[in-house]
């Protein structure tokens, strides 16, 4: 990890514009959160405004990185943007990375934070090239992926999974927009790579006991072979690549996936949030119906 010698500094004084891409998703929407409730004027870039819906202040704009054009307008003034290097609710890398980078320069930003998507991207390539200060955060298995067992669990009170020991240091999607808000907004954070986890590493049995701890209510764990498990993503649309990374990546999971650091507290000052936190607050999507 190389670390620059020489950073942009920021007027400490001014609020500063940030444009946040990817800011409805859910890590999107933390780091709009974060940044505004550090002071900052933040716009928020969707391909849909009109079914976007973010706190009051936050400026909700048109665009779509598939077609850099459209960003021209958002960038205006910018000083800090968050990226994100796949199309939207897919797996698809996006390959207009180094026009976004190039129009982001010429539009004076500053400082990048890019969320790292798993693998090498031409985005993340062309920011690490691009002379812009940049920081990769790259967050383990969010917390928000059990919200794929929302519905067994509302209907039937059951998880369907494999690898049910495998151990996951699991990361709260605030947290992960919390660390992205820090290295726009402040100085030290140039060349950086973050790698974070939450506070704990955890099973799928330990992930269940803390949703029917939040929930009140017992929750059967059924175990699936690993094919019932590739048979489920298959259903999903998921293609033979996607479904044998998936199947690897919670067999085998590598150990900075499974390993907690202190990288969120280092970063932000305040602790990690727990699974049972998180489990708390999304309670709502598990209740019985």
């Amino acid at each position: 990890m190389t670390k620059k010698t020489t950073e942009s500094t920021l007027p400490a004084t001014a609020v500063r514009t940030f444009l946040v891409t990817g800011a409805t998703g859910s890590v999107g929407r933390e780091v709009v959160r974060e940044l505004q409730a550090r002071g900052h004027f933040v716009r928020a870039l969707t391909r849909d405004p009109s079914t976007a819906s973010f706190p009051e202040g936050v400026e909700v704009v048109r665009g779509d990185l598939a077609d850099p054009a459209t960003l021209e307008a958002a960038l205006d003034g910018v000083s800090g943007l968050h990226l994100i290097t796949f199309t939207g609710g897919g797996y698809e890398a996006l390959t207009t990375g180094p026009e976004i980078v190039e129009r982001a320069r010429k539009a004076g930003v500053r400082r990048v934070s890019v969320l790292h998507g798993g693998g090498p991207t031409p985005l993340e390539d062309a920011v690490r090239g691009s002379g812009v200060d940049w920081t990769v955060v790259r967050p383990v298995e969010f917390m928000a992926n059990a919200l794929n067992w929302a519905d067994a669990i509302r209907t039937k009170a059951e998880v369907q999974a494999a690898f049910v020991d495998g151990v996951s240091a699991m990361v709260h999607e605030a947290d992960i927009g919390a660390v992205a808000a820090v290295a726009l907004s402040e100085a030290g954070h140039a060349g950086r790579e973050y790698t974070i986890t939450g506070p704990q590493a955890l099973t799928v049995r330990d992930k269940v006991a803390a949703l029917a701890a939040a929930t009140g209510r017992e929750i059967r764990l059924v175990e699936l072979s690993e094919e019932e498990a590739a048979d489920g993503y298959r259903a999903e649309g998921l293609d033979e690549d996607t479904v044998a990374w998936m199947i690897d990546i919670f067999k085998n999971t590598p150990p900075e996936g499974r390993t907690v650091n202190d990288t969120v507290e280092r970063v932000t000052g305040r602790p990690a949030r727990t699974f049972a936190r998180w489990a708390r607050e999304h309670v709502g999507a598990f209740r019985e119906v």
